[in-house]
């Protein structure tokens, strides 16, 4: 092994766990109860149907809705995400989950931002909660202060999941390829 690959993975190893540690720090990495994670969950439901009046009536079509209040991310190159969130049945928390996100590629910078997945039909919802619910997908992303308001959607209008992301605050630029794991976890 020469000096040169030996500091490069060395660089990779500091970098992600640099970036990996910038995401934790904002979402309390194993402080967040059951009653903190449905209290912020409120907070992004009520936001989001004030801000969004629209998203109203797709969550009375929706089977389910996971609510993931905050997300931090942070990369230089490599980057990571983490936030805690709960999935709702009639407005009623059936389950507590992670969301830990991952990408590669050119990217510098740090955000925050919230996310809903609307399950639309029984079957997306019954693989969501069987299959621990990845989601890999390649994307452009951005989230400036002055276009945090944005919200965007990464579905069309008949799909099993509609995905809407909001309350973009940071800054970050890049084209990733990321991925985003949801586990179960019990706050």
């Amino acid at each position: 092994m020469t000096a040169t690959t030996l500091l490069q993975r060395r660089g990779l190893l500091m970098g992600l766990g640099a970036s990996f540690g910038l995401a934790a720090c904002a979402n309390g990495i194993g402080s967040t109860g059951g009653a903190t994670i449905d209290a912020r969950v409120d907070a992004t439901r009520d936001y989001l149907y004030n801000r969004y009046p629209g998203t109203r009536d797709l969550a009375m079509k929706a089977v389910g809705i996971l609510y993931m209040p905050l997300i931090t991310e942070a990369g230089f190159g490599f980057g990571a995400g983490f936030g805690q969130g709960a999935l709702r049945i009639n407005d009623i928390t059936v389950d507590y989950y992670s969301a830990t996100r991952a990408t590669v590629g050119f990217q510098i910078g740090a955000q925050q931002y919230a996310h809903a997945l609307f399950f639309m039909t029984e079957q997306a919802l019954g693989e969501f909660r069987q299959n621990h619910g990845w989601a890999v997908g390649a994307d452009a992303r951005y989230a400036l202060p002055d276009q945090g308001g944005s919200i965007g959607k990464e579905s069309t209008e008949n799909a099993p999941v509609v995905a809407l992301v909001f309350g973009q605050s940071g800054l970050i630029a890049g084209a990733t390829l990321a991925g985003i794991k949801y586990t179960r976890i019990i706050p």
